[in-house]
C-alpha cells in the first residue's frame, strides 16, 4: 500500500505541473453559518484561471452567477494587465530568483505529498465505479509512530479518510477526509474543527492528466483574532482548456480570445 501511494503521490505532482498548461473556470460557493449551523449568508464567485509567465492569475468574471458590471470588469482587466507589464519589465536576475523560488516551493510540495504515504496505515476495503471507471477503495488511519519531517506534515495524523484510486491510471479519483482533532493554522487562525470533512473529486482531462472537479470543506475562521465564523466552502472546476502563455507580451484582448 505504501508503494502504491508513493506512485499516486508522484503522479499527483505531475498533475500539478500539467495544470499550469490549462485555463479553466473555478466557481466558489461560500456559505457562512450561524451558531446553529444554519446558512446566514452566501457569497458566490466565478473565476477564469490562467497561467501568465509562471504566475497563476484568477480573473473574476461573475458574482452570484451574473456577469460583472463594467466598472468591476475593468478592474479585473487592469489586474491582468499589471501582471503582463510586471513580467514585461522583469530583469533576468529577478526572473531567475522568481523561478528558483518557484522550484523550491515545488520541491517542498513534493516532499509533503510523499510523506502522506508514510503517515498512514492503509487497508483495501473494496472496489467501486467512479465516473464509470473501476477504482480501489482504501481507508487510511494515522500511524501512531509517524515522525513528520516537515512542519506541515504534523497535521497529517489529525486526519483519517478514504480514497478511491483509479485502477488503470493509478491516479487519485476521489478523497474523503475527516478531521480527528481541532487544528489551526495561518496568521488569521483558520481552523478545522473535530469532525469537519474535506472532500475532493478529480476528473480525467484529455487522456493525459487528472484535475480537480469538485472540492468541499468546512472551516472555522477567526478574523484578526477577534471575530469567529463557520464557513462551508464548495468549489467546482470545469472547462479545462490546454493553453500556454508564450514569452511575448500578450494584450488582455488576446488572452481573452485564447
Amino acid at each position: 500500500m505504501q508503494r502504491l501511494f508513493r506512485v499516486v503521490a508522484d503522479r499527483d505532482i505531475e498533475n500539478d505541473k500539467r495544470l499550469r498548461n490549462y485555463t479553466y473556470i473555478e466557481r466558489d460557493n461560500e456559505h457562512r453559518l450561524d451558531g446553529k449551523g444554519q446558512v446566514k449568508s452566501t457569497e458566490l464567485k466565478t473565476y477564469e484561471v490562467m497561467e501568465l509567465y509562471g504566475e497563476q492569475v484568477r480573473r473574476l468574471i461573475e458574482k452570484d452567477d451574473k456577469p460583472l458590471d463594467a466598472k468591476d470588469a475593468a478592474k479585473e482587466e487592469e489586474k491582468i494587465q499589471k501582471v503582463i507589464d510586471k513580467r514585461k519589465n522583469e530583469s533576468d536576475e529577478a526572473r531567475r530568483k522568481r523561478e528558483d523560488k518557484e522550484e523550491k516551493d515545488r520541491e517542498e510540495d513534493r516532499k509533503f505529498v510523499r510523506e502522506v504515504a508514510d503517515a498512514y496505515n492503509f487497508k483495501l476495503v473494496g472496489t467501486e465505479l467512479v465516473a464509470g471507471r473501476e477504482a480501489w477503495v482504501i481507508d487510511g488511519e494515522p500511524r501512531p509512530d509517524f515522525v513528520p519531517h516537515m512542519k506541515e506534515s504534523k497535521f497529517l495524523t489529525k486526519f483519517r479518510g478514504r480514497v478511491w484510486i483509479d485502477q488503470r491510471d493509478l491516479q487519485l479519483a476521489k478523497m474523503d477526509m475527516e478531521c480527528l482533532d481541532t487544528i489551526s493554522w495561518g496568521l488569521f487562525l483558520a481552523r478545522f474543527r473535530k469532525g469537519s470533512r474535506f472532500m475532493l473529486e478529480q476528473t480525467r482531462v484529455n487522456d493525459e492528466v487528472w484535475l480537480p472537479r469538485q472540492l468541499t470543506a468546512k472551516v472555522d475562521v477567526r478574523l484578526a483574532l477577534l471575530k469567529n465564523f463557520n464557513v462551508d466552502i464548495e468549489q467546482s472546476f470545469r472547462d479545462y482548456k490546454k493553453f500556454r502563455a508564450t514569452s511575448r507580451v500578450l494584450a488582455v484582448e488576446e488572452i481573452q480570445k485564447k
